[in-house]
């Protein structure tokens, strides 16, 4: 496959394992961590997940970064896991170790951002919590839609593969409509944050790496 940047030998005991690996095993131990501290005192929510009130009044300004590994509970977090498994392991063979971590905690950064600033914007709830990596996630996804339109994926229980130039915004309207339809907080804001994050992204590659993003995206048709 072609790569679009050139990675540098990493020369460390940790050589073995992929970013993306790290990222999950991280995002495991920092999550039973969130989880302890949380059940000890639950004001300790206000220094782990996005609060639109908080950021705006200029406090927990690092949450934008610890959000991102905290998650709703064990199966919000093995979904997120597992989807990052195959969708992260391919961004970062594209984009080399180094670049795909800036990529994906920006994309997540961004999400949680977009999340405030909706919040503002449509005079929602200021006292909502939002965390998980699903905004960082989409940011991968928003990436490959602009580089391997045609890489076919599965969309939770459809049992037949979709091109992901579909599923991703086929993805966004479900887990909209759960929400409204369950009153099940999910944080479809920050979740089009991370794909516009991705999309920008993915826009930049392929003005800037032509030849190389046209080869990645035939691989995939």
């Amino acid at each position: 496959m072609g790569q679009i940047y050139t990675m540098r030998k990493r020369k460390s005991f940790l050589s073995s394992l992929s970013i993306n690996t790290i990222i999950i095993a991280l995002t495991v131990i920092l999550f039973i961590f969130f989880t302890i501290l949380i059940a000890a005192n639950q004001k300790f929510i206000d220094f782990i997940a996005i609060k639109p009130s908080n950021i705006l009044s200029g406090n927990y300004l690092w949450t934008f970064l610890t959000s991102i590994f905290m998650h709703g509970g064990f199966f919000h977090l093995f979904a997120n896991m597992i989807t990052l498994i195959f969708f992260g392991g391919l961004v970062e063979r594209i984009l080399g170790y180094r670049r795909y971590l800036a990529f994906y905690l920006i994309s997540g950064i961004f999400a949680s951002v977009f999340f405030v600033f909706m919040a503002l914007v449509f005079s929602a709830d200021m006292n909502s919590y939002a965390v998980g990596a699903s905004g960082a996630i989409f940011g991968l996804i928003g990436l490959l839609m602009l580089l391997t339109p045609n890489l076919p994926v599965y969309i939770m229980f459809i049992p037949i593969p979709i091109k992901i130039k579909y599923a991703a915004p086929g993805i966004l309207i479900l887990l909209w409509l759960i929400s409204l339809a369950g009153n099940v907080p999910i944080g479809n804001t920050a979740h089009l944050g991370g794909l516009i994050a991705g999309l920008v992204y993915g826009i930049y590659l392929k003005t800037k790496y032509k030849n190389k993003t046209r080869y990645i995206g035939k691989y995939f048709s």
